[in-house]
């Protein structure tokens, strides 16, 4: 059973997911720890995190991860990868071929241009949930994230600004 609500929340997550794997943090949140609570608020941040430092989407990282922590076994992480990832790209094959014919229609046009705020609100919800987790922040987190938005606004290297940020963390924490 919780192998089937695992496959349909993630097959929710991978449709409705628009905008990338930032705007996907919100219905990660909504569906695995408020609706299901299948995980904490605090095991959510932790799988984000690490989704961040592994290679590939942020969206299927989490995906394998909550699925590998929900069930306790590879197949429950295969199983949540593929649910979440099915949708788009079944629906990125089908709209590549109108999307080709129709890219210079007027609605299709207008329909993309009001997903963008839609996008940078879903991502600043992520953002804004994650600051009012009062157990996962604290000044030195606030100091830590500020002095890297500074440095990378300053163009410097992304890769020091995480070597640095994790050196900081560990002489902290």
């Amino acid at each position: 059973m919780i192998y089937w609500q695992l496959f349909l929340s993630y097959l929710k997550i991978g449709f409705f997911g628009f905008g990338g794997g930032y705007p996907m943090i919100t219905l990660i949140h909504n569906e695995i720890v408020m609706q299901r609570e299948w995980i904490s608020q605090a095991q959510l941040s932790d799988i984000i995190a690490i989704s961040q430092m592994t290679p590939g989407p942020i969206a299927i990282n989490c995906a394998t991860y909550v699925g590998f922590t929900v069930t306790g076994n590879i197949w429950g992480s295969l199983l949540a990868t593929t649910a979440c990832v099915l949708p788009p790209l079944s629906l990125m094959l089908i709209l590549t071929i109108f999307y080709r014919k129709l890219q210079n229609n007027k609605y299709i046009q207008a329909a993309i241009s009001w997903m963008r705020p839609m996008l940078v609100g879903m991502i600043a919800v992520a953002a804004i949930m994650f600051l009012n987790q009062e157990t996962f922040f604290d000044w030195s987190s606030y100091a830590i994230c500020i002095g890297s938005f500074i440095a990378v606004w300053k163009k410097v290297n992304p890769i020091w600004v995480l070597l640095i940020s994790a050196l900081l963390g560990i002489l902290i924490y």
